[in-house]
């Protein structure tokens, strides 16, 4: 298709923007408009949800049945999705049950006595 067409007036204005707005995943246009983030689908970025929760889950489960006088586990890091160029941030250290949790408005990792309350 010649985008001169449009100028020549032989393709409506109308047919252009359909012709844009219905691009496919891998072109060049929207590659340019929104990098890596087209090429994922609402599919894709579902799975990649499913993918974080059940490590979280296995994490929880993991941390729950582990020794007491074993190491705290690691935090599963989550799939990097496309359009994010900031690397996730590193949770904060799990607490122990003394400690009670902050009103900042900040997530925390929850602690083995924390998961072993919420699951008992």
């Amino acid at each position: 298709m010649d985008l001169l067409d449009w100028h020549r007036g032989r393709l409506s204005s109308r047919r252009l923007a359909v012709l844009v707005k219905h691009l496919p995943r891998g072109s060049a246009t929207l590659d340019g408009l929104h990098g890596e983030a087209a090429q994922w689908s609402v599919t894709d970025y579902l799975l990649a949800s499913v993918v974080d929760q059940l490590a979280e889950a296995n994490w929880m489960f993991a941390t729950v049945n582990r020794d007491e006088d074993a190491d705290p586990l690691e935090y599963p890091k989550p799939v990097p999705r496309p359009g994010s160029t900031d690397p996730a941030p590193d949770p904060a250290p799990s607490r122990g049950p003394s400690t009670p949790p902050s009103d900042t408005g900040t997530e925390h990792n929850p602690s083995p006595v924390e998961l072993a309350q919420f699951f008992a």
